[in-house]
């Protein structure tokens, strides 16, 4: 049972599904994200899910958010420690549950959770179900690079995976980043060990000999190597949930290392400092680039709806990037998008007949 704190005016807005409780700090950075996307978007609309006695004592101190929302009481969430087959099972009515089914009603446009990753993508993918012609969804995200953005995955949600299932991620990284970077034919690459046609397991060279001969919204670019993932030479970059999430995983630690050293290095000696001085601008322009918060947010690529997972330790500002990324998408009609290409795909015979070269 909700109750509207405001008219809602869905043919002007874009509607997003929050679940308050999840991440580890709940409506307490959640609430005030929501302000900060109210002010750079008026086009918004929430569905906030969650407790009330824990939200509004933050709604009451964000009163934008709370002119421009729907509390949805339940006192019933999915904690970060629960196994996702124990949490799908005890699922109904908790709060990212319904925040998910508030997609597949058409009462929301996308939803934004920080909660436990697993329970997501299980309660996502049996609520909303794939795309039809989709095997996996997979886990998308961007990662700033040298010279430009690059989407990548998948990022954990398939640790084995197929030919096929390599060429409908980069099938659905092409239509994300077409949407995201506001290009029409994004750069492809399947990440291997070698640039080389001969180098990779047989399913990774596989899908690099088809992707070569479909019509997807991409342009294959060939394999690329640990290193093109940051210096933003591709657009997108495919791989399995394994080396993905291992890949994401290092990019985050060589950030939080470069910081350290470069904030200890500042701070070891008086002449240091007075540098740091001086170099104020220049080292808030760089904590900027590489500020991870503002590239927060995973997309559930291939579902019928977007989903949208933040970080569970986001603060404010890295979950007010998670929905802001649900609100361009959703503006951009990413689910048509994928639909309309998922079925060319699809149509084009003999996708499957590629043969491994020795």
């Amino acid at each position: 049972m909700g109750f509207i704190l405001s008219d809602q005016n869905s043919e002007n807005k874009v509607v997003i599904a929050v679940d308050a409780m999840g991440g580890d700090f709940g409506p307490k950075e959640i609430i005030p994200a929501l302000d900060m996307v109210l002010k750079g978007r008026a086009d918004v609309f929430f569905l906030i899910y969650g407790d009330e006695s824990v939200i509004n004592p933050y709604l009451n101190k964000h009163k934008s958010v709370k002119k421009n929302a729907e509390i949805y009481h339940t006192d019933k969430m999915v904690m970060n420690d629960d196994k996702p087959s124990a949490a799908l099972r005890a699922s109904k009515g908790s709060s990212m549950r319904l925040a998910i089914e508030a997609v597949k009603d058409g009462r929301a446009q996308a939803v934004v959770s920080a909660g436990n990753t697993g329970a997501l993508m299980a309660m996502a993918k049996m609520v909303l179900k794939t795309v039809a012609g989709i095997h996996r969804p997979a886990i998308a995200s961007v990662m700033p690079g040298i010279k430009g953005d690059t989407i990548m995955l998948d990022l954990g949600a398939n640790v084995l995976v197929d030919a096929e299932n390599l060429v409908q991620f980069a099938l659905l990284g092409s239509i994300f980043a077409r949407a995201h970077k506001k290009i029409e034919v994004p750069s492809v690459g399947l990440l291997n060990i070698g640039s080389e046609e001969t180098k990779g397991p047989d399913h990774v060279r596989l899908a690099g000999e088809m992707l070569s001969r479909v019509d997807f919204p991409g342009e294959y670019v060939g394999f690329v190597e640990g290193n093109n993932i940051t210096d933003g030479s591709v657009d997108v970059i495919v791989s399995d949930g394994y080396a993905g999430n291992i890949a994401l995983k290092t990019a985050e630690g060589v950030g939080k290392m470069v910081k350290h050293f470069v904030t200890e290095s500042f701070s070891s000696n008086p002449l240091a400092m007075v540098g740091a001085f001086f170099a104020y601008f220049s080292l808030r322009s760089l904590k900027k680039r590489m500020d991870p918060r503002l590239y927060n947010g995973g997309v559930f690529l291939g579902l019928n709806g977007l989903c949208i997972k933040s970080h569970g330790g986001a603060d404010a500002l890295g979950f007010s990037s998670a929905v802001m990324l649900a609100v361009r998408l959703s503006r951009e009609g990413y689910i048509d998008q994928v639909v309309r290409d998922v079925n060319n795909l699809n149509d084009q015979e003999g996708v499957m007949n590629a043969e491994v070269k020795e």
